[in-house]
Formats: C-alpha cells, sequence, structure tokens
C-alpha cells in the first residue's frame, strides 16, 4: 500500500478529464471568453441562486476562497463581458452580481460539455463502485479541512 501514491493518480485523472474537456469538439466558445473552472463555479453559483442576489461575500463563503481571489476572478469576468457588478440598492457597499445572456449561453454549452464528459469518465463503472469512490473522495476532503487549520499560527 505504501507504494500507492494517490496525489500522482488524482492529478494523473485531472489532466485526463480536461484532455477529454479541451477535445470535445461540440463546444464553440470563443478562447478569450471561455471560462475558468472557477469562473464556471461562479456561473453555476449566480445561475443555482437565481432567485437571490449574490454578492462577492457570497461567493467567497460558497466557493471557500479568499477575498482577493474572488475580487481577481470577478474582474477578469467583468472584462470579458461574462458579468455586470450593481450597486445594491439597500446596501451601497455590496455589489450583486449579474450575469448576461452570452453568459448564461456559454454556461449551458459548457454544462452540457461536462455531462458528455462525465458520462464518458464513468462508463463501465458499476453503481457500487461508483459510491464507494465518492465516499472515499468526500472523506479524503474532509481529511484535508480537518488538518488546514493545525499549522496555523494565528
Amino acid at each position: 500500500m505504501s507504494d500507492i501514491n494517490v496525489l500522482y493518480e488524482i492529478k494523473s485523472l485531472e489532466k485526463e478529464i480536461v484532455r477529454a474537456f479541451i477535445n470535445n469538439k461540440d463546444i464553440t466558445i470563443p478562447e478569450n471568453i471561455f471560462p475558468s473552472p472557477t469562473q464556471f463555479q461562479i456561473i453555476e453559483c449566480i445561475i443555482e441562486n437565481k432567485n437571490q442576489e449574490i454578492n462577492q461575500k457570497d461567493l467567497e463563503k460558497h466557493l471557500n476562497l479568499s477575498r482577493a481571489t474572488i475580487s481577481g476572478v470577478l474582474q477578469t469576468m467583468e472584462k470579458k463581458n461574462l458579468i455586470k457588478r450593481v450597486t445594491n440598492r439597500e446596501d451601497v457597499r455590496t455589489k450583486k452580481i449579474i450575469l448576461n445572456e452570452k453568459t448564461k449561453e456559454i454556461f449551458e454549452k459548457k454544462r452540457k460539455t461536462i455531462e458528455h464528459t462525465e458520462k464518458k469518465l464513468i462508463k463501465n463503472i458499476s453503481e457500487e463502485d461508483l459510491e464507494t469512490f465518492l465516499k472515499v473522495l468526500n472523506i479524503m476532503k474532509e481529511n484535508i479541512k480537518k488538518e488546514e487549520g493545525k499549522d496555523k499560527i494565528c
């Protein structure tokens, strides 16, 4: 068991997934506006919560990312015209994040590509094996979360 390099295998799988995703010819989104994985998560969060106003703080909590990281990603998304930030009437210190129609179209195209890639990924894997795999992944994530705070000085 000591010869198993879990991180290497996870990274290798990630590379194969990205390669399959990039090689998918169904997607016709100009590269200069193609959303990064984090941008896609932001778009997904806004779409899933379409009945609520989403601001930067909401995204920080939801994605577990720092204020600076989210701020930079949102600035890039604004430059690409994927989002618009509008001052909240109730609290002028916050800005709600709004998607334009082009972004919603991109999201749907990319979501279909993700679904297609996922089907290829799990082909010939039993439901039981998938459940075990997801259970192990969740345990690994929890292990990392538990250890994160132990080395912090403050």
